[in-house]
């Protein structure tokens, strides 16, 4: 099936691991013109040169998505070198997690604010595109309470309600929804590190997965790039949990 993004433009923030990077590649996979973004400058060019040596169209940029003015420039140029934007999705996170005060301002910044922010300066390009969407990348840790209760579960939590006031307000214009991913296993990521930091408490959510496993970013991709296609026009204000049967609550 065509996904019908072929020479459309996308913009990921944190796109160069894990869930981030698979996004990068799955929206570039398909046609799509892919600019990206992440904090740190190594792991921005090696993936972009890993990217087009694969010959996907992207662009990497260093960008600091706390920084409102460096991200708000970011979208900006995107847009202009590209004559516009068709697809933004908000991922980075600040893996900020804990009950104490000092992890929420990180996760209030980078991951509530940052999408907020992306959105406004992304919203005027995504209107005149006429098939702008909107993704916001949550978590399960949002929809129920987990070992991440405290800030990174509310900011998480907030994502999907925002996002789904969005479509409701944007509705005939622009499509926005979310994306809750599982426990999701890459090299580099958290529960890489967990497992070699602490084995006992990764078995333990290791076992939480009725599948056996945790998920694979493509896998999380997915779902993203199939929300991102124009082939979804009636889909908005969905929020699209990719867990395995992780979580066990029922969505009516």
């Amino acid at each position: 099936m065509d996904l019908e993004l072929t020479g459309r433009t996308a913009l990921v923030t944190g796109g160069t691991k894990g869930i981030g990077r698979a996004v990068v590649e799955g929206l570039a996979a398909e046609g799509a013109r892919v600019a990206f973004c992440a904090r740190t400058e190594a792991d921005v060019v090696k993936a972009e040169e890993e990217l087009r040596g694969a010959g996907h169209d992207v662009t990497g940029s260093v960008v600091d998505v706390a920084d409102a003015d460096a991200l708000t420039s970011w979208v900006a140029a995107s847009a202009e070198h590209h004559g516009g934007i068709d697809v933004v999705v908000a991922n980075v996170s600040a893996l900020s997690i804990g009950p104490q005060q000092e992890h929420w301002q990180p996760s209030f910044e980078v991951d509530l604010m940052h999408t907020v922010r992306l959105v406004d300066a992304a919203l005027p390009h995504l209107e005149a595109s006429g098939v702008g969407s909107i993704i916001a990348i949550s978590s399960v840790s949002g929809r129920e309470v987990d070992f991440a209760a405290g800030a990174y579960g509310v900011m998480k939590a907030a994502l999907v309600h925002y996002t789904s006031g969005l479509a409701h307000q944007l509705a005939g214009k622009v499509r926005a929804n979310t994306v809750s991913p599982g426990n999701t296993y890459f090299d580099g990521g958290v529960w890489q590190s967990m497992e070699r930091g602490n084995p006992e408490f990764f078995a333990t959510a290791l076992a939480l997965n009725p599948t056996g496993r945790m998920a694979r970013p493509e896998e999380i991709a997915y779902g993203v790039v199939m929300l991102a296609s124009p082939r979804a026009s009636f889909v908005t204000g969905t929020h699209l949990v990719i867990d395995g049967a992780l979580t066990r609550g029922v969505q009516l």
